[in-house]
């Protein structure tokens, strides 16, 4: 059969710098197949996704190679030729679905305008027809009243699932996926992913599954490349990938991913990939690999054939890295004192009077950490603004200790706030950008009093905590990476040494790399400090990695809580039953 893409040699460089960003990249993919892309952020596998529609970001030069999508060579085409391939031959799904939807245009506008910029159809109503049936497609409604909404008026869900229905309206041979689940809960996650599946399927479209969520693409993918640094370092099917990695890069990335089907801890990896520029001569993975040997750093590894479509480029294929193979039992908390850290009682929470968080009771002890999960809309985020003073409009009692609490964060004195520190979710909008990192994370101990050289000799000892350095107190937030600021974050969270730490979502825009060694660092400073924690997320894999105890949330309502390892193997709750079985699982994924 022939492929429907064939990237061959593909290369692309930082413009006027010769820098490459990307470097020999070979891909296909057949009509119906779907290939998952893999890497940590800053891998290259977006600028490939990206190249596949014949587009550069600019300062990016396409400096070589093809791409081939049937007949059709991408990378030659006229800007013209371009417009015209881009939605009939090749389409593309964001990472957000806001960025693909026009909030000033009617889901029905923009979907017939898709059609017609291609001449989808040749009539008005064979459009009207097409936009019925892709809108069954994407399993939502094609009644009158739906079409004629906005997209603020659709559920992130039926935005992305909109945007799906726009890629596949003129039925393309080839579609990019962008991260299309990165922000959705599980459920709503399964339904996309489901639809994806078939929709590829039914009508023999090649799929490139663009992602750092290593679950997914082995429940989803066929097959799975995995990037590092610019290059393909293996490829194969998902199956015999997940079941047995040959490079030891890709052990790492499924020993640092979470999942609920085993009993292993996530295991994070020290240091970060060369950026342009700065690769070594040699195998680009060698300064992080400890299987590395003076062969490895002399040359690039030529790919070569490690089994029945297995391509790898390792000289020691095969060999396990002894940190991958690290199983650790979950610690312990702190024995709890007679009084809770945090006691949450009767909480009712509304917005203008619409009651949104109904009658919720919890504590978390000394030592602690308590996963509350549920799907988006669920209530979560409003329970633990309210618990963190950033939402005032709630009823009953949240205590801190033996201390009662106020409902808004400037009623409360400033020791109070200084013992309940808040995570956000984004670590790009968390942070000051014309503050310095020493200033961001000053500023607690400023607001307690502590004078400016105290403040910076503390300062530096929490960056060193947080697994950076000292040094990186006269930085930007601009200059530093996802992962770097979310741990200058954390810093910033734990350096007034605060009782309760409230992290609202706070990996869910990392890399699996980088959010196990944000767990690690979390569960050593709790054993540590004696943190109690509430981890809010939506990702049940991570809960089982984290989280002594879980409490679920639906509607608003607490339907289930207890220890990790009960609510997650025998949830007696129907709706935890249903998250679980809609939560994409590698070991499950393998099994089958």
């Amino acid at each position: 059969m022939d492929n429907a893409l064939t990237i061959t040699n593909l290369r692309i460089e930082v413009a006027g710098s010769g820098f490459d960003i990307i470097d020999d990249v070979n891909l296909r993919i057949a009509p119906g197949e779907v290939l998952g892309l893999v890497g940590e952020s800053g891998s290259g596998k977006t600028t490939v996704g990206l190249a596949v529609l014949g587009h550069a970001r600019r300062g990016v030069k396409l400096a070589g190679g093809d791409v081939m999508i049937g007949d059709a060579a991408m990378l030659a085409l006229g800007d013209v030729a371009l417009r015209q391939a881009r939605g009939r031959l090749v389409t593309y799904v964001p990472q957000d679905p806001s960025t693909a939807l026009n909030p000033a245009l009617r889901i029905q506008k923009q979907l017939i305008e898709v059609l017609e910029f291609h001449n989808f159809g040749g009539s008005d109503k064979a459009r009207q027809e097409r936009v019925v049936q892709v809108m069954s497609e994407v399993l939502l409604p094609s009644t009158p009243e739906f079409l004629r909404r906005y997209p603020h008026q659709l559920s992130g869900g039926q935005q992305q699932r909109v945007g799906l229905a726009m890629a596949f309206a003129c039925r393309p041979s080839v579609i990019v996926l962008d991260e299309p689940t990165t922000g959705l809960d599980v459920s709503t996650q399964a339904h996309v992913l489901a639809t994806v599946r078939d929709l590829c399927r039914a009508h023999k479209v090649a799929a490139l599954y663009v992602t750092h969520d290593l679950a997914v693409v082995a429940n989803l993918a066929d097959r799975v490349a995995v990037m590092y640094a610019g290059r393909i370092v293996e490829q194969g099917t998902a199956a015999e990938l997940f079941f047995n990695p040959s490079h030891p890069y890709t052990r790492h990335l499924i020993a640092a991913a979470p999942d609920m089907s085993t009993d292993r801890e996530m295991v994070g990896l020290r240091g970060r990939a060369p950026g342009p520029g700065r690769r070594p001569v040699g195998c680009s993975f060698a300064p992080r690999c400890e299987l590395a040997t003076a062969d490895c750093r002399a040359e690039f590894p030529a790919e070569r054939e490690a089994g029945p479509g297995r391509l790898v480029r390792c000289i020691r294929p095969f060999e396990i890295p002894q940190s991958t193979q690290h199983v650790a039992v979950h610690s312990s908390p702190i024995a709890a004192s007679a009084t809770h850290a945090l006691m949450v009682r009767d909480v009712c929470a509304s917005y203008t009077g619409h009651e949104v968080v109904h009658n919720v009771d919890l504590h978390v002890d000394r030592g602690e950490c308590l996963a509350l999960v549920g799907e988006s809309g669920s209530g979560k985020t409003t329970l633990s603004r309210s618990i963190g003073g950033l939402h005032r409009e709630w009823t009953g009692e949240i205590s801190l200790g033996s201390e009662r609490l106020a409902r808004s964060a400037r009623d409360r004195s400033t020791a109070q706030r200084l013992r309940i520190q808040y995570v956000f979710q984004n670590p790009y909008s968390s942070l000051q950008p014309r503050r310095t990192v020493g200033d961001s994370v000053a500023r607690p101990l400023i607001i307690g009093g502590v004078g400016k050289t105290e403040a910076n000799r503390k300062v530096g000892e929490m960056l060193e905590r947080v697994a950076l350095t000292a040094s990186y107190a006269n930085r930007f937030p601009d200059q530093l990476s996802g992962g770097e600021r979310q741990r200058v974050a954390i810093a910033r969270a734990l350096v007034s040494r605060p009782e309760v730490l409230v992290c609202d979502e706070v990996t869910s825009a990392l890399d699996v790399l980088v959010q196990a060694s944000i767990v690690e660092l979390l569960s050593e400073l709790r054993r540590d400090l004696g943190l109690a924690m509430l981890f809010v997320t939506h990702n049940l894999p991570l809960v089982a990695s984290i989280a002594d105890q879980v409490a679920v949330l639906a509607d608003g309502k607490l339907v289930e809580s207890g220890p990790t390892e009960k609510v997650l193997r025998h949830p007696e709750a129907e709706y935890t039953k249903r998250l679980i079985a809609d939560t994409p699982q590698i070991a499950a994924a393998v099994e089958t």
